[in-house]
């Protein structure tokens, strides 16, 4: 029932790009307008001096979704890019001289809780048969359901399910039911921040994540994750999507109930649907006009935002062994840091952060003999990033990695690139210089997310991290999948 109807895509990020694939899988005619000269919105590739880095994800979680997305086109993920799992899955750091590795072996990983309290490893193990039968639960009723009324969401399955999947416990009060030690429960608590939440305000359901990392593994696709996007791209133009970079779209121009017009800095475009998978809360107040705005200025400043990341991406002409592909560090103050995000925005005096290195694992993305360093802190957003303070935060956090790996590495650096705030704002139009969209708090969860479809404008839609499932990259494949069969279902 779509041959022939136009869909216009705002945004080649994950979400757009996934959405733009399928839709043109279904027979629309797609085309994709984004800002940016490069595709892949958070996910782009910044290329300098023979380094590739990852501007944005770096993890590669969940592989089962993505194989499921391929397999919609009736082809497989290794089409498009390969995979590797990684060992060591990442290296923690606690400070002092202890160093652990969480590897794809979970009976070390039992070992290891085991060294943290008696009967660490009888603990972690139950916890893990939990946040498994959690996952289940969720993959099975709630990802792929974009349920929007309370009505549609509390059916008795749900009702049952739920009771089950401790809705209503911070996850910090769970892992604290199972385990006392610090190291223990920083371990099974760190990927919230990842999730734009803390362990004190995210849901207890989000013990899945250890069941992700921990037993489904985490990968690498060759290439970094900029491959992802390629194939992406690749997938979609062979289903005849146009894409056009360099085109930031000005104003959703809407009337008698749909956006009748898409504007931008080198034309006008008209479409049957328009599809923004760009920045939600920038589409909302500042590309439509006031009547058409489902969620105004009023509804953003009430949501709680999720982080930004202060990014400093390094071409270092020296190896750096103390490190390994993926690399955490866990302050002792760690909920001193969480409180500077969430309660008491600043810039944190003591904060945990997380360190890249592909070139540990891939030699593309860095001269031979070099390493390529990412080093990412998550902040509070909107937190004023001005030169002098963006120098003196990475000298800070430099320095501090310098005290972990046990050698200099700023008298070794090649390549050097500060990113936080205002090119989240600059770049992506990102709301209070977000790097994540809306954190995933009890009243910011599924239903209570913003809507994949407009309430004023029956024709315009959104996907992405702000909509339901939420933030990371296996969600923006979902949301897509989401979003797409909402599209068609109006239309047929």
């Amino acid at each position: 029932m779509s041959a022939g109807r136009r869909v216009l895509v705002v945004g080649a990020g994950f979400a757009g790009l996934a959405a733009a694939a399928l839709l043109a899988r279904d027979g629309w005619q797609v085309q994709v307008l984004e800002k940016n000269r490069e595709v892949g919105g958070c996910a782009r590739v910044w290329h300098s001096g023979g380094f590739s880095f990852d501007m944005g994800p770096t993890l590669y979680l969940m592989p089962e979704v993505f194989e499921r997305y391929f397999a919609l086109f009736g082809c497989q993920r290794e089409d498009f890019y390969s995979l590797r799992l990684l060992d060591p899955s990442y290296r923690v750091f606690f400070g002092g001289d202890e160093t652990i590795d969480i590897t794809p072996d979970l009976g070390a990983t039992l070992e290891t809780f085991e060294g943290f309290e008696p009967g660490g490893a009888q603990k972690l193990q139950a916890y893990l048969d939990r946040a498994a039968y959690q996952y289940d639960i969720i993959m099975r009723e709630f990802l792929y359901r974009d349920r929007r009324s309370i009505v549609d969401f509390v059916n008795r399955r749900v009702l049952i399910d739920g009771t089950r999947l401790n809705i209503l416990k911070s996850l910090d009060g769970h892992v604290s039911s199972y385990f006392s030690d610090h190291r223990a429960k920083k371990l099974l608590e760190y990927s919230m921040v990842f999730l734009g939440s803390s362990p004190w305000n995210a849901r207890a359901l989000y013990a899945i994540m250890s069941h992700v990392d921990i037993k489904l593994g985490v990968w690498y696709p060759h290439g970094g994750m900029g491959s992802v996007v390629a194939g992406l791209q690749r997938l979609a133009e062979s289903h005849g999507v146009a894409i056009r970079t360099g085109e930031p779209v000005r104003r959703l121009e809407a009337r008698d109930g749909r956006v009748e017009r898409v504007v931008t800095d080198r034309g006008e475009y008209t479409a049957d649907v328009v599809l923004v998978g760009a920045d939600y809360a920038h589409a909302e107040t500042e590309l439509l006009a006031p009547p058409y705005q489902s969620y105004p200025a009023s509804y953003w400043r009430k949501r709680v935002i999720a982080p930004s990341m202060f990014m400093v991406y390094l071409g270092l002409t020296k190896k750096v062994d103390a490190l390994c592909h993926h690399n955490l560090y866990f302050a002792h103050q760690w909920q001193e840091h969480f409180a500077s995000i969430f309660d008491r925005p600043a810039w944190p005096q003591h904060p945990s952060y997380y360190v890249h290195c592909p070139s540990r694992t891939d030699d593309a993305v860095a001269p031979w003999g070099h390493e390529n360093v990412l080093i990412s802190v998550p902040v509070a957003p909107g937190l004023d990033d001005g030169d002098g303070r963006r120098e003196q935060f990475a000298d800070q956090v430099m320095a501090h990695l310098e005290g972990l790996v046990g050698e200099r590495i700023r008298d070794s650096i090649a390549v050097k690139r500060i990113y936080s705030h205002r090119d989240f704002k600059r770049d992506y139009h990102a709301y209070g210089g977000t790097a994540m969209g809306l954190a995933h708090t009890l009243s910011q969860t599924a239903l209570f997310r913003p809507s994949h479809r407009s309430r004023k404008a029956r024709n315009l839609f959104y996907t992405g991290q702000y909509t339901h499932p939420g933030i990371g990259v296996p969600m923006a494949f979902i949301a897509a999948e989401i979003v797409a069969e909402e599209v068609s279902r109006q239309w047929s």
